[in-house]
């Protein structure tokens, strides 16, 4: 499967964005996905993760709160809601798909088998 994002763009502290992961090849029922991010000279981090099976959620501590994982009803698109937007919230975001059953935890990429390119999300101060 193949992955797409989309929605990152420079926005203001405080204000809300909406990022778009659409799948290609497949959709995302089945699989756990997840969105990650990196800023400059940092590690990837795990921040939101969907179940497509239980739909269960998981959220880094960092923005647990602010940001929200859902899908649309097809499962042809990922999408996370950020409000509340902080400057150190500044990174490429990527989304990444496994398939279900595969992975201890959706936050972790390590377990994850598909990415996309990213899209950039640069929230001034």
């Amino acid at each position: 499967v193949r992955l797409v994002e989309s929605g990152g763009k420079l926005v203001q502290t405080g204000g809300s964005l909406r990022l778009s992961c659409e799948a290609f090849g497949d959709t995302f029922d089945d699989y756990a996905i997840g969105w990650f991010r990196q800023a400059p000279g940092k590690e990837r981090e795990g921040v939101a993760c969907l179940s497509s099976s239980d739909l269960s959620t998981e959220y880094s501590d960092s923005v647990k709160g602010r940001f929200t994982i859902s899908s649309d009803d097809a499962w042809k698109k990922v999408f996370l809601q950020m409000n509340s937007l902080k400057p150190e919230d500044t990174g490429t975001y990527f989304c990444a798909a496994v398939p279900e059953g595969d992975y201890n935890s959706c936050l972790e990429s390590d377990y994850m088998d598909y990415w996309g390119k990213g899209t950039l999300v640069t929230v001034s101060s």
